[in-house]
């Protein structure tokens, strides 16, 4: 089972940082997990919220801002982690620092609030132009995105995602195309939706495990990647288990 970062490094720097990524690579990280937005003038940014008011000195929604207006909002809020000031990441920028590293990378479409018109195929064109095809997994809420990805990549590697109230089937990824579902880790204590994937075939890879008895359900149930905060811990959890 491998180790994915939610977001970075989320419990050791500041989520979707450069600092982040670096950080779980160094820890040891399998992949790593992110999310993509487009600011005003086209530029994929990885940032989790559609505003930037929760994770930087700023306010206001990520597509009101150009690249060069939201590159001086300090995305290291908390000040608890050097650098001092933390620019938000554009996925070029990541992706050419994690290009040596070998890790999986996981983007997520923020498409569920406001749909970015072009983002899948601009991302798609960055990921090919790095050589990373074969190391990117795309995810989405908004099932129409992974659609698009498949039908402008059909070899690319897709995922879809739920959470809270919403399930998604085994059924409904083969509908679209994708080869996994990344559900909440609560859903997987309802042992249909595993079984049901595991009859199809269908990769699970389920967000965000932070307990020792989800980890531990993860395992036994044979998913094949957990995304984590904390990636030491899962990493030192799963070595005690074995």
């Amino acid at each position: 089972m491998k180790i994915w970062g939610h977001r970075g490094a989320y419990s050791s720097a500041p989520e979707n940082t450069l600092v982040g990524f670096q950080m779980a690579a160094q820890m040891g990280a399998d992949g790593v997990e992110l999310d993509i937005q487009l600011t005003k003038d086209n530029e994929i940014v990885v940032i989790h919220d559609e505003t930037v008011d929760r994770t930087s000195n700023g306010q206001g929604w990520v597509k009101d801002f150009t690249l060069s207006e939201i590159k001086k909002l300090n995305f290291n809020k908390s000040g608890r982690t050097e650098p001092l000031f933390m620019e938000v990441p554009t996925l070029a920028e990541v992706l050419n620092l994690l290009n040596p590293t070998g890790l999986t990378i996981n983007i997520e479409l923020k498409t569920g609030i406001f749909y970015y018109d072009g983002i899948e195929s601009a991302a798609l064109k960055l990921v090919e132009k790095y050589g990373m095809c074969d190391r990117v997994i795309w995810s989405s809420f908004n099932h129409y995105s992974i659609q698009k990805i498949k039908l402008l990549e059909p070899s690319s590697k897709t995922a879809l995602l739920c959470g809270g109230g919403v399930w998604v089937t085994g059924e409904q990824c083969e509908k679209v195309g994708a080869e996994a579902l990344h559900p909440g880790i609560h859903m997987l204590h309802y042992p249909a939706l595993a079984e049901d994937c595991r009859k199809r075939g269908i990769l699970i890879r389920p967000w965000t495990v932070t307990s020792e008895e989800d980890l531990n359900l993860a395992r036994d149930l044979g998913v094949d990647a957990v995304m984590v905060n904390r990636i030491d811990w899962a990493k030192g959890a799963l070595s005690h288990g074995n």
